[in-house]
């Protein structure tokens, strides 16, 4: 399956795409209550690097490992090596639509996992997605178009 989710913040698309492209802004886009425990990041992303983080739900720990992918000045993809799901690949692309607007797109290949705690997991997880990106989006205006 496919998710796609798009939406636009007023800065430049420098600006937004080195904002997605740090570490710490995986921790501040992410939505209460789940917590974002970072592990191993790059300070700036190449392709191949390796991320690893962990995802507090609550009191469960949802540990992920991906590798980043196809790194250009207008997106980047991040591969799932490890985690919930059988497949994960998420591209963030950034258009500019003017000097100081950017839409920021987000697509998502999920491939959920047979098993029978991982499977209703990744399925709630992608239930969930429209309620994440719309925050993500809330949160990343907030920090952008202020700065």
């Amino acid at each position: 399956m496919i998710y796609r989710h798009a939406f636009t913040v007023r800065a430049p698309v420098e600006q937004v795409r080195a904002f997605h492209a740090r570490p710490e802004a995986l921790a501040a886009i992410t939505p209460p209550p789940i917590r974002l425990q970072l592990h191993q990041a790059p300070g700036s992303i190449e392709s191949g690097d390796r991320i690893r983080f962990t995802l507090w739900f609550g009191p469960l720990p949802v540990h992920w490992a991906a590798r980043v992918e196809n790194v250009t000045p207008l997106g980047f993809a991040d591969a799932l090596e490890a985690g919930p799901f059988r497949r994960w690949v998420h591209r963030h692309g950034f258009r500019a639509l003017g000097p100081r607007l950017t839409e920021v797109r987000d697509e998502i290949e999920i491939g959920l996992r047979p098993h029978l705690l991982w499977g209703p997991f990744g399925l709630g997880m992608v239930l969930g997605l429209p309620v994440l990106f719309a925050f993500r989006a809330w949160r990343t205006r907030r920090l952008l178009e202020g700065a």
